[in-house]
């Protein structure tokens, strides 16, 4: 008997998911036996969800925002056994979803669940916590602190873009130390990003070619606070290159130590949580999902 799992939050911005659930639940019974719906009702009740029915479903489906599916993802990578992951996009920039491929309009991505297309991703882990989407510290932290929640209701992904611009005047450099098996840095920093999709504030920025397969971040350093070139790196995605500078560094590793003074906020996923110093780990192909649209880069 095949069993899947919706874990919706029902506070999430795209009002048709909600209210065509009772329609997704039915088509899904097309093929899976029987398939529930958890609304969630606070922060953690994906998570207790994810922990109740792992063991008894097939699928699980994340339905709701960046915030929802990072919660689901935590509780998801952290078992031994773990069921087949889908999301259905209902947030303002749903990034995973998009490096995955998923429609964004919800009912068209129910036809790619449906169409059960199935990949294993990479994930990233430092500490205890796992992410999809990218760690940061520097300005990218300031970005996400200085968001207004009502522009981005409004604006939705335009939102990061003008947040950015407030934070870079006046942002002031700190001290970074990475050390990896691929490149070591000692030096002034005001932004330090490690990318595991390609997608951030809803847009193809930073790694516009990373891959999701192949147990590698993608890591780009900014040295000096300029308004001009921090627009260049976040408009990478205009040339699908990183742009040449000497005050930009950029490699790509399986894991690094990082280090920085003062202590930085980490950005993970959008979700600001702990402070450095950090081990950043790969792990390969490590989740395995439901993907729509998705172009395989490694062998």
């Amino acid at each position: 008997m095949k069993k899947a799992a919706i874990i919706l939050n029902p506070a999430a911005g795209n009002s048709s998911m909600i209210e065509h659930m009772d329609e997704i639940a039915d088509r899904l019974k097309q093929s899976y036996d029987e398939v529930r719906v958890y609304e969630t009702k606070e922060a953690g009740d994906g998570a207790k969800y994810v922990e109740q029915l792992s063991a008894e479903v097939d699928l699980i489906i994340g339905a709701g925002g960046d915030g929802t599916i990072h919660e689901l993802i935590n509780a998801l990578c952290s078992l031994e056994n773990r069921p087949l992951f889908a999301i259905l996009p209902g947030g303002t920039c749903n990034d995973f979803s998009r490096a995955i491929g998923m429609n964004q309009d919800p009912m068209l991505a129910l036809e790619q669940i449906l169409a059960h297309h199935t990949e294993r991703v990479d994930v990233g882990k430092y500490g205890n916590h796992y992410f999809l989407n990218f760690w940061g510290i520097g300005l990218i932290t300031d970005v996400s602190n200085n968001i207004d929640p009502h522009k981005k209701e409004r604006l939705g992904k335009l939102s990061y873009y003008l947040s950015a611009a407030q934070s870079i005047t006046g942002f002031e450099p700190f001290a970074l130390k990475i050390d990896s098996e691929d490149y070591q840095y000692d030096g002034q920093a005001c932004l330090l990003m490690v990318g595991n999709g390609a997608y951030t504030g809803g847009m193809r920025t930073f790694f516009p070619e990373t891959d999701l397969q192949d147990g590698l971040f993608d890591v780009l350093i900014i040295k000096e606070t300029s308004l001009t070139l921090a627009w260049q790196a976040i408009q990478s995605k205009l040339t699908s290159e990183i742009p040449e500078s000497d005050n930009i560094s950029y490699f790509r590793t399986k894991a690094l130590r990082i280090e920085a003074a003062p202590a930085q906020q980490i950005d993970c996923d959008g979700e600001i949580r702990e402070h450095t110093p950090a081990y950043l780990e790969n792990r390969k192909q490590h989740l395995q999902v439901i993907v729509g649209d998705f172009a395989i880069k490694s062998e």
